[in-house]
C-alpha cells in the first residue's frame, strides 16, 4: 500500500488529526515559509504525536548543526533537503547522522534531472513541481510524463489531492505521496480533508 505523508503541521489540532486517522509520515517545516515551526514548536508537537507516525524535517540549505540538533533530540526521525543542498552536504549529513533516511526533493523539469537526482546519496526521492522562485509547496501539478522509471523509491508531491491522488498513484507507482496545501481550509490543515485524502490515496 502506498504510504501517505501529511506535511505542513504547526499546531496541536494537526497533531490530534493525524493521530486519529495514521498517516505514515509528518512533516515539520523549518524552512522559510507560511507553515514554518520553531524547534520548540516541533518538540511539543511531536510529543504530542503517536509513536507510528515518522516525523519528518523539510529544510531549505539548513545548517548542519540545526539538522543534527533536532535529530538526535528526537524531534524528526528523516530529514527532507528541498533547497540546494549538493552531494557533499548530503555525504556529510549521513556521516553525521548514520541511519537516518534523507530524502531529496527534486522540483521536476525534465527526466534527466531526476535520473541524476537518483544517484545522489539519498534514501528517497520526493519529485515535485517547479515554480519559479519557490523551493516546493506550489500546490500545482508537474507533467508525470517527465518521471522516468526509478529504482530509487520516491515521493509523489506537488497539487495532488483528494480527487486526483489515487489516479496518481495508479499512474506513476510512487512509495508514498505527500500532501499540504490540499487537505487545508484557508491556510490551515483540515480534518476532513485528510481523512477523505488518506481514503482516496490508501483505498485504490
Amino acid at each position: 500500500m502506498t504510504k501517505v505523508k501529511i506535511c505542513g503541521l504547526r499546531r496541536e489540532e494537526d497533531v490530534r488529526y493525524v493521530n486519529r486517522y495514521l498517516p505514515d509520515f509528518a512533516g515539520f517545516v523549518f524552512a522559510k515559509s507560511k507553515r514554518k515551526v520553531t524547534k520548540e514548536t516541533a518538540k511539543q508537537l511531536r510529543e504530542q504525536m503517536d509513536d507510528r507516525i515518522l516525523a519528518v524535517g523539510v529544510f531549505v540549505n539548513a545548517s548542519l548543526e540545526e539538522i543534527r540538533e533536532l535529530c538526535e533530540e528526537g524531534i524528526i526521525q528523516m530529514i527532507q533537503l528541498h533547497g540546494d543542498e549538493n552531494r557533499g552536504y548530503m555525504e556529510t549529513i549521513r556521516g553525521l547522522l548514520p541511519g537516518v533516511p534523507v530524502i531529496r526533493a527534486v522540483r521536476v523539469r525534465n527526466r534527466r534531472q531526476v535520473e541524476e537526482a537518483e544517484a545522489l546519496p539519498c534514501d528517497y526521492l520526493l519529485l515535485d513541481s517547479w515554480s519559479e522562485g519557490q523551493y516546493g509547496g506550489s500546490g500545482k501539478q508537474f507533467d508525470k510524463d517527465l518521471v522516468p522509471a526509478l529504482s530509487k523509491p520516491f515521493f509523489l508531491a506537488g497539487g495532488l489531492t483528494a480527487d486526483n491522488v489515487a489516479e496518481n498513484i495508479r499512474r506513476c507507482r510512487p512509495w508514498a505521496v505527500d500532501v499540504s496545501s490540499a487537505v487545508e481550509t484557508e491556510g490551515w490543515k483540515d480534518e476532513a480533508k485528510i481523512r477523505e485524502f488518506l481514503e482516496h490515496a490508501r483505498n485504490l
